[in-house]
């Protein structure tokens, strides 16, 4: 595109005509609309060909990343910071900064942005901080942001609402951004917008739409992949499953509200318990499962016994203070030599938490051959069984 945009200003300014005219077009300003009218087309082919690269990413740091180098190239401004929720159906939010390219903390805290739905339906695109002020007349809700001082705020929306929201700091070099360059921002951020959209979009068909955590599907199909990964390059992984003591004990006597409240907050302990790249999941009904990665039954068992006591020391909000809630887990240990597939992989897991139910509850166990006919009935609270 840039050779043929060459190729026609060539046969254009070599155009008798032209030349015979120029200082009079040049009087009435004929050349500098075309200078402007080049300089837009190059800036769109720019923002085209590397929103193209931002779109085409696959996850949301990749999206972030490219989005970061590219405002910063372009426009040096002091931060940018990124606002969204990872999962739709809830409140919570994610952020992160950069500055100078890289991530950093901007003490930025905030725990929801439904304050500012209603603004950024009428006003959809890009703004001044200002001017969201402004209209927002809203001191304590715009507390956060006011204390690192935004000049841009862009929202990212969709068919389910506000998914997010993008601040930009001024400017590191003097001046305020020009409208061109505000324009400009605006059409990176329609790409950048679509790309988390996508992403959101994606990932939100993988969730249970109750605690957020990954459907049972998406387990599955990881549990293959880590099976078949397993079997070529020689290393363990583990699952855990995961059961609610007596979880028809909270629905019977507190209401099956209360009992989805404990749910919702034992999905987000167990989020917080494992790593990033782990893949907790609901299993169905008030059961979990958990797949480690590179994890033998040893560091599997950690986790769960991490698991185990976050759970019992969880406090779950409520008009009636509701009862501790515990969990009784079990664990099995797969790779190359198991030789087992994903179906047999969670039968042994599950047999493991049976074990663990006919111990009294409240504690972890890891399969091994033999379990059921060894395991004890001695109600021993959190014990544990090791290969």
């Amino acid at each position: 595109m840039e050779e043929e945009n060459k190729e026609a200003e060539k046969v254009f300014f070599s155009n008798p005509q032209i030349i015979k005219h120029y200082s009079f077009l040049q009087e009435i300003g004929v050349f500098s609309l075309i200078d402007g009218l080049l300089r837009s087309i190059r800036n769109y082919e720019t923002i085209i060909q590397k929103g193209l690269d931002i779109f085409n990413r696959t996850s949301i740091s990749e999206i972030m990343d490219a989005t970061v180098q590219l405002i910063s190239y372009h426009f040096l401004p002091s931060y940018i910071a990124f606002l969204w929720k990872p999962i739709q159906t809830r409140s919570d939010i994610t952020i992160r900064s950069y500055q100078n390219y890289k991530p950093v903390d901007l003490g930025l805290r905030v725990d929801n942005i439904t304050l500012f739905e209603s603004f950024f339906q009428k006003f959809p695109k890009l703004t001044s901080f200002a001017t969201l002020a402004k209209k927002l007349k809203n001191d304590a809700g715009l507390a956060p942001f006011k204390a690192i001082k935004p000049e841009i705020v862009i929202p990212i929306l969709g068919p389910f609402g506000l998914y997010g929201i993008i601040l930009i700091g001024s400017k590191t070099e003097e001046g305020e951004y020009t409208n061109e360059e505000k324009e400009i921002l605006q059409q990176f951020m329609a790409f950048m917008s679509q790309a988390i959209k996508n992403y959101l979009h994606y990932e939100h068909s993988l969730r249970d739409v109750k605690t957020g955590l990954y459907n049972h599907g998406f387990f599955m199909t990881r549990l293959n992949e880590e099976v078949n990964q397993t079997r070529r390059h020689s290393y363990s992984s583990s699952v855990i499953v995961i059961d609610v003591d007596k979880f028809k004990n909270f629905n019977d006597t507190y209401g099956h509200l209360a009992g989805d409240q404990v749910l919702e907050n034992l999905a987000q302990v167990i989020r917080q318990s494992v790593r990033e790249n782990d893949i907790p999941s609901r299993f169905g009904g008030e059961e979990f499962t958990v797949m480690l990665s590179h994890a033998g039954d040893a560091a599997a068992l950690l986790v769960a016994e991490r698991l185990r006591t976050n759970v019992a020391n969880m406090r779950v909000p409520w008009e009636v203070t509701l009862p501790q809630v515990t969990i009784s887990l079990g664990i099995f240990t797969f790779d190359k030599e198991s030789n087992l597939d994903s179906t047999n992989i969670l039968r042994h897991a599950d047999e493991a938490l049976y074990a663990s139910k006919s111990m009294g509850r409240n504690c972890s166990t890891v399969w091994k051959p033999g379990l059921l006919d060894s395991t004890p009935d001695d109600n021993t609270p959190n014990a544990v069984l090791r290969n």
